[in-house]
C-alpha cells in the first residue's frame, strides 16, 4: 500500500503534561502502516488527551473546520479529520472512546472508522479508557478506510471490499432516542439517505434499543473513571499541566464509586446483547452520526427544536453505544445543510469486513 498519510499521536501535541517527552518508538498502527508502505509526513493537533469533542486546544491551537472555519472539525480526532477534509493526505488515524473518529468524520464531511473492540492494536496510544478506546483511520472514501483497515491488520495484498448487493441489503434504523434530538437539517439528510436506500431495493425496518436511554449513564461510569485511575498520579502531582475542563472530567472520574463502576460494566452488557438481537436479522443498523452540524468554535450550547442543548453531550449522543458494546461502526457523508455544513450517516454492524461491504454499497447511494 503507498499512501500518504497522517500518524495519530498524543504525544508531545496535545497536552503539557507530555510538553518533555520524547517517545523512542512508534504506536503500533504507525508501525503498521510503516511496513505497508505508507508514507507518514506528521502529526495532526487534537483534544487535550483525546478528552473532548471540539479539538479546541488552547495548549497548542485551536483546530478548524475546513468547511467553515469557524467552525470546530469536532473531537478528539479534529486534526486527523480537517487534514483528510482539505486533501492534505490520503487518510489519517484517529483514537475512538466515545465517537472521535466518526464525529469529526462527520463533522468534516469524509468516512471514519471505528473496527470492532480490540482488532486494531492501542499499543503505543495513550489510553483515555482501557475498555472503550479503539483506533482506526479517517479517509474520503469507504474503499479506502477498508484498505488502510487490512493493512493494519497486516495484510497489504487486500482487494476492494465486495459490495453487498443492493436488493439485499437488510438494514435497521433505531428511531427512538437516536432520532429524537435532531438538527431540522440534519433530520431531513437522515430521511432523505433512508428513502434513498429503500427505493435502490434495500429492506429498511425500524426498531428500537430498549435501553439506549441509559447509553449516557452508563458511559459515565465507566471512562471517567478509568480515565482517572490511568491518571491518578499526575492529576495529583502536576494537576497544572491539564486544561481545567479535563481535570474536572478526570476528577470526576475519581468520586465514581467501584459499586457504580461494576454495575456500568454489567449494564453495558445489556445494550450489548439487545445491539447483537437487533443486527441478527439485519446486515447493518443506520442512524445519524451526529445530531447537530459542526456548531461554531466556542459554543457551549445550541439550539435543537427551540430548546439550548449542551454541545458536548449532544455530539457524543449517538456514537457512544457502540464504544460501550464494541460493535464496529463507521461514518459516511450524506449531503450537506442549507448552510453548506456535512452531515453524515452511521453504520453499525456485527464484523468489521462485513460492515464495510455495507458501507459501500450504501455510500453509492447516498452520495448520487
Amino acid at each position: 500500500m503507498e499512501c500518504t498519510c497522517i500518524r495519530h499521536t498524543e504525544l508531545p501535541h496535545t497536552s503539557k503534561l507530555f510538553a518533555d517527552f520524547v517517545p523512542d518508538r512508534d504506536a503500533a498502527v504507525v508501525e503498521k502502516l510503516d511496513s505497508a508502505g505508507a508514507i507518514l509526513i506528521g502529526k495532526t493537533g487534537m483534544h487535550e488527551l483525546a478528552y473532548g469533542v471540539t479539538s479546541n486546544n488552547p495548549h497548542f491551537g485551536t483546530i478548524r473546520n475546513p468547511w467553515n472555519t469557524d467552525c470546530i472539525p469536532g473531537g478528539s480526532s479534529g486534526g486527523s479529520a480537517s487534514a483528510v477534509a482539505s486533501d492534505m493526505v490520503f487518510m489519517a488515524m484517529g483514537s475512538d472512546t466515545g465517537g472521535s473518529i466518526r464525529i469529526p468524520a462527520a463533522a468534516c464531511g469524509i468516512v471514519g472508522l471505528k473496527p470492532a473492540y480490540s482488532e486494531v492494536p492501542t499499543a503505543g496510544v495513550v489510553p483515555l479508557s482501557h475498555t472503550l478506546d479503539h483506533v482506526g483511520p479517517l479517509t474520503s472514501t469507504a474503499a479506502d478506510a477498508a484498505l488502510v483497515y487490512r493493512a493494519l491488520l497486516g495484510d497489504v495484498s487486500a482487494s476492494a471490499p465486495i459490495p453487498v448487493p443492493r436488493d439485499q441489503l437488510r438494514l435497521a434504523v433505531p428511531r427512538p432516542y437516536f432520532c429524537d434530538v435532531l438538527d431540522v437539517d440534519v433530520r431531513s439528510r437522515f430521511e432523505e439517505a433512508v428513502a434513498g436506500l429503500r427505493s435502490a431495493g434495500a429492506q429498511v425496518d425500524e426498531i428500537a434499543i430498549r435501553h439506549a436511554p441509559d447509553i449516557a449513564s452508563i458511559y459515565l461510569r465507566i471512562a471517567p473513571a478509568e480515565a482517572a485511575a490511568h491518571h491518578a498520579a499526575t492529576l495529583v502531582n502536576m494537576p497544572e499541566r491539564y486544561t481545567v475542563p479535563v481535570r474536572q472530567r478526570l476528577e470526576i472520574g475519581r468520586e465514581i464509586s467501584a459499586d457504580d463502576y461494576l454495575r456500568a460494566l454489567s449494564e453495558r452488557q445489556v445494550l450489548k446483547r439487545e445491539v447483537d438481537a437487533a443486527l441478527a436479522g439485519h446486515d447493518a443498523l443506520v442512524l445519524p452520526t451526529l445530531p447537530i452540524p459542526a456548531p461554531p468554535i466556542g459554543a457551549s450550547v445550541v439550539r435543537v427544536d427551540g430548546i439550548d442543548q449542551p454541545v458536548r453531550s449532544l455530539m457524543l449522543r449517538l456514537t457512544q453505544l457502540f464504544n460501550l458494546t464494541g460493535h464496529p461502526a463507521i461514518a459516511l457523508p450524506s449531503g450537506q445543510t442549507t448552510a453548506g455544513l456535512p452531515c453524515s450517516i452511521q453504520l453499525a454492524a456485527a464484523r468489521t469486513d462485513a460492515l464495510l461491504r455495507v458501507a459501500v454499497t450504501c455510500e453509492k447511494v447516498i452520495q448520487v
